[in-house]
């Protein structure tokens, strides 16, 4: 039997915070951006303002979701297609996840990840892949836990401040 997402609700958390994204929150997504980037995890120079629109023709609302504690997002997860092939449609890809510094600890980020795979599956995907940086231990051992595994590494793909990163793909499967 293939592990399907784990359901149920994250602890420090009493009812589900996560909702799809509106126009509205493109300004403190962008914000959430700003202040999270690290070479922990982007491989893109840290953004300056005045920062490009959050949400344009590739990046729409309806392809986040959000982490809304009562006073606006918090955190976000982005899902999307992989590629644009009708053979790989099976498939979604987490391309980001940022938790604001003031809500970690808290179970935003598995509660986002949840429902990105819960998303993933109503929308008829039986995959959901991701990438993430080898020297990201926090995020590779969260994405452990909620049942990735390492499907292949790019060694040395990236440099980040002087040094060698490795670009790690991880999967899962949906069904069960």
């Amino acid at each position: 039997m293939t592990p399907s997402c784990p359901r149920g609700t994250v602890t420090a958390m009493t009812s589900s915070p996560i909702r799809p994204a509106r126009p509205d929150d493109a300004e403190a997504l962008s914000l959430i951006d700003y202040t999270t980037w690290s070479t922990l995890h982007a491989v893109v120079p840290r953004p300056q303002p005045p920062f490009d629109p959050f949400f344009d023709a590739d990046h729409r609302p309806e392809n986040y979701l959000v982490a809304d504690l009562g006073d606006g997002p918090v955190g976000y997860v982005r899902l999307g297609l992989p590629t644009r092939l009708a053979c790989n449609g099976h498939v979604r890809q987490i391309q980001g996840l940022a938790v604001a510094e003031s809500a970690r600890g808290r179970g935003v980020a598995r509660a986002l990840l949840r429902a990105a795979c819960a998303e993933a599956r109503r929308q008829g995907a039986t995959r959901v892949t991701l990438r993430v940086l080898g020297h990201n231990a926090p995020a590779r051992a969260l994405y452990a836990s909620e049942g990735f595994a390492v499907e292949g590494v790019l060694p040395g793909e990236f440099l980040l401040d002087g040094a060698y990163v490795d670009d790690v793909f991880m999967g899962r499967p949906l069904t069960g």
